[in-house]
């Protein structure tokens, strides 16, 4: 069964940092595509970061220079370091993970595995 859990979310205050964090079981392919996604209140899940097969990242413009995706093989885990946070980061983040390769702009409705989401709340 594959599983992927998020972990890491917090209410801050502007120009904080935080590090969320998703575990991901199950997998059979070695290295599938990983992401962060993001959801604000009344907006459509937005791309973040991903990382492709190769290890290659990937930002949205609205992060980049900000925040760093990172994956730990030897747990299985994916990382998001969140640097300078601002009040429009605050949403409900999510990690997602399938074999088919996506990217930042792909529809969320078309990766096939998620996690439950982890809150972040970003405070001016």
């Amino acid at each position: 069964q594959i599983k992927l859990v998020e972990s890491g979310g917090a209410a801050v205050q502007t120009g904080a940092s935080l590090k969320l964090s998703c575990t991901v079981s199950g997998m059979t392919h070695i290295s599938p595509y990983k992401g962060w996604f993001r959801q604000g209140s009344n907006r459509e899940r937005e791309g973040v970061a991903l990382i492709e097969r190769d290890g290659t990242t990937r930002y949205s413009d609205s992060v980049k220079g900000r925040f760093t995706i990172s994956h730990d093989s030897t747990k299985n885990t994916l990382f998001l370091q969140m640097n300078s946070l601002r009040p429009e980061d605050t949403a409900m983040y999510y990690c997602a993970a399938d074999n088919p390769p996506f990217s930042i702009s792909t529809m969320w409705r078309s990766i096939g595995y998620w996690g439950q989401g982890t809150q972040v709340t970003v405070s001016s």
